[in-house]
């Protein structure tokens, strides 16, 4: 099955916790702390594979966890990191916000691409030992490793994408100038998905070539099968357009290139612009001399080139195949797209951003820099509690409680912990 879209959840591992820890060995009376720093999380990593051609690996496992690094030990010992998690995709995948839609990643080419990072690993005690704090009896937690929703996007990487009416002969014009077998019959929408092949032009030149399947009028508003597959012309340098000149269909070549061009300008507006050149097909078996007359005439006037062809009959396919050779010599190379996501700030983590409530004689504090401080927080141990005091006094929430009316015997609560307020 071919799968060119899906929405995946990924989370970087986090980091691991800093240890509480003491040296002890015989004969020394007291060896200080030696309490290991956690390791680091690991990261979420995409990596193309040029064996891949869909997205059908993620059509039904969407969630991926890296693993998180392990706790810090005794000995000063850091503890492991976790290991990378890499996340194969097919070549010309795009990797877009799920919430803005925006541009993260253009995976074409070799180069890896981190897309979400691991947590850093927490200090352990023996970070905070200080000439009046010999014994600290706590130490940092490792800090939550980034989680992203994304959607992935495959765009076909093809020099040239063939685009026209089903049952024109795009599929048959693809296995007459490559190696590709695509289904061909005599109905419409014989092609469900695109078909690739690559086109040899002489020594040390080909280009890739793409057809485009099931574009009808109202494509670009989900008619047919073209909205599913429009996205694989944007990477096309140059597009030829398959038109049947035969009448064996009973509608005018004219105006099923007009209707092609308008889904194409109305899915995004830069593909109409894109060099383009016409092939008016089955002339072999053209019924009526005026109509091939009347489009020569209408694509002259268009200033594009046309070239008539019989792709069953292979009449007038090598000169059509050279000439987009030579057009894409003068052509840049394939369209990458830049990113465009912007990573939203930082929730806040400083001392003003603890929200205060009250609910009559209980006040609750919370906020992201508090979290931090009470998972860091032995209390058990004095002097932790004593430090997590300090920093609530030092960053102003003591100060804040009082403005607010706090009263002797009042209780606090922060994160499922109460104390009663006495000052």
């Amino acid at each position: 099955m071919f799968v060119d879209k899906a929405n995946i959840s990924v989370r970087a591992g986090n980091g691991g916790n800093g240890a509480v820890s003491f040296h002890r060995e015989k004969y020394v009376a007291a060896g200080g702390p030696d309490g290991g720093d956690g390791g680091r999380g690991g990261n979420i990593v995409l990596q193309t594979d040029k064996h891949m051609s869909t997205l059908m690996d993620f059509r039904y496992k969407r969630k991926y966890s890296a693993e998180s690094g392990a706790d810090g030990s005794g000995k000063i010992k850091t503890g492991k990191s976790g290991a990378d998690l890499i996340i194969k995709v097919p070549d010309g995948t795009v990797i877009r916000d799920r919430e803005t839609n925006a541009v993260i990643r253009d995976m074409t080419g070799d180069e890896p691409f981190v897309l979400a990072k691991g947590g850093n690993g927490g200090w352990g005690n023996k970070h905070f030992a200080t000439p009046t704090r010999q014994a600290p009896r706590f130490a940092k937690s490792g800090l939550t490793g980034e989680a992203r929703d994304v959607v992935l996007e495959l765009k076909l990487l093809a020099d040239v994408g063939l685009v026209g009416f089903p049952n024109v002969g795009k599929s048959t014009l693809l296995s007459v100038v490559s190696k590709a077998h695509p289904k061909i019959a005599d109905y419409h929408f014989t092609t469900l998905y695109p078909n690739l092949g690559l086109v040899y032009i002489d020594e040390g030149e080909s280009f890739v070539m793409a057809d485009i399947p099931g574009i009808i009028e109202g494509a670009s508003d989900g008619a047919g099968l073209g909205h599913d597959f429009l996205r694989h012309i944007d990477r096309c340098r140059l597009i030829i357009h398959v038109v049947d000149v035969s009448g064996s269909e009973g509608r005018d070549p004219r105006e099923d290139f007009e209707t092609i061009n308008e889904e194409l300008r109305r899915y995004n507006p830069e593909l109409a612009s894109r060099p383009q050149i016409v092939a008016a097909n089955k002339c072999d078996i053209v019924g009526d001399g005026d109509t091939l007359a009347q489009f020569r005439e209408f694509i002259a006037q268009k200033g594009l080139r046309l070239y008539e062809i019989s792709a069953v009959a292979h009449m007038g396919v090598t000169e059509l195949v050279r000439a987009a050779a030579t057009q894409l010599r003068a052509l840049p190379p394939i369209i990458r797209f830049e990113p465009e996501y912007v990573a939203p700030a930082a929730l806040p983590s400083a001392p003003e951003d603890t929200l205060i409530t009250r609910e009559d004689d209980l006040w609750f504090l919370e906020g992201k820099w508090l979290e931090r401080i009470v998972r860091d927080t032995n209390f058990s141990d004095n002097e932790s509690r004593m430090f997590f005091n300090r920093s609530l006094e030092n960053g102003g929430v003591f100060a804040r409680l009082e403005e607010m009316g706090i009263e002797q015997g009042d209780t606090v609560s922060v994160y499922n912990l109460e104390f009663e307020w006495e000052k």
